[in-house]
């Protein structure tokens, strides 16, 4: 295994009956990225994240994670991973605290040892006034930041955020992009990430695109941006018929005139050689939704998922 790469998966295949839900996947993560894995409900996203954390088998192919072969050091591959499903894993009977005590007891973390990891977390997620109430009392955004201490407790070298912050207000997803920035920053900590907010994809250091089972795109959020989707002009207060004689694309979006231009060199050349008709303007590059939907065809929406 490469000394930089955390994750690798190897061809991997996994089918359900008629079902290839992932097909020859190949795709690796170096520690301390920030990695976004993308795809619609049906992709193989949920599939392959099982896989890796042995909930389920594979076909065929190989994982092999932080060192150790997934078929031969299962027990390994589980003490570095902190995985926050998108469905939380905490029972609702039970106190934060008792949630948080039994899952640190299946690592040995017990005694003064856990009540200073408590600490710890309660801290960095903000929940040390609910440690004695019952998941089941708690909002969804409260319940959100104990799924994600749950995952912490046993300190991982990388956490699997699947769809983390669907449903969540905006204070609760930014504390926890807080968090993640935070521990990244001060522990290397690898960061594995499904989502349907593209923004969170955006600030990814490397995204792999999936459709069908199958890997269609691969790439730094700038990469796939450039390879996949156009800049554009806004201009405001322009002239729509001399715009669109300039022969780029052109439609009335919000006020504007939006130009397609293939990059940022085409748009400043277009300007710089008819500044009458830029006075007023801003250039924007493609976002991922763009890449998205140029790369599947599909707009990525909210759900579980294969």
């Amino acid at each position: 295994m490469d000394s930089e790469k955390i994750i690798e998966i190897r061809n991997l295949n996994k089918t359900y009956k008629d079902v290839h839900a992932v097909r020859d996947l190949s795709f690796s993560v170096r520690k301390g990225e920030l990695f976004a894995f993308l795809g619609v409900n049906g992709a193989g996203k949920s599939t392959t994240i099982s896989i890796m954390c042995g909930k389920i088998s594979k076909d065929s192919g190989s994982v092999i994670i932080n060192g150790a072969d997934a078929d031969g050091a299962p027990a390994r591959i589980k003490s570095s991973l902190g995985v926050v499903f998108q469905n939380s894993a905490l029972d609702k009977h039970l106190t934060v605290y008792d949630n948080l005590q039994s899952r640190a007891a299946l690592y040995g973390i017990t005694g003064d040892n856990f009540k200073a990891r408590f600490k710890e977390l309660s801290e960095l997620l903000h929940f040390a006034d609910l440690s004695k109430r019952s998941l089941g009392k708690l909002s969804g955004g409260q319940r959100r930041r104990i799924d994600i201490a749950r995952a912490l407790v046993h300190k991982p070298e990388i956490l699997i955020l699947d769809e983390p912050t669907t449903g969540l207000d905006p204070q609760t997803r930014k504390l926890l992009w807080q968090v993640v920035s935070d521990l990244r920053e001060r522990e290397g900590l690898t960061v594995f990430l499904t989502t349907h907010y593209m923004e969170e994809a955006a600030d990814a250091d490397y995204v792999v695109i999936l459709d069908g089972g199958k890997k269609v795109a691969e790439g730094t959020p700038l990469e796939l941006k450039n390879a996949y989707t156009h800049d554009y002009i806004n201009v405001y207060g322009g002239d729509t018929a001399k715009l669109t004689a300039l022969g780029y694309p052109c439609r009335e979006v919000g006020g504007a005139v939006r130009i397609s231009v293939p990059d940022t060199a085409h748009a400043a050349a277009l300007i710089a050689e008819h500044r009458e008709l830029f006075t007023d303007f801003e250039i924007f590059k493609g976002n991922m939704d763009d890449v998205f939907l140029a790369v599947t065809g599909k707009e990525l929406t909210g759900g579980e998922a294969l």
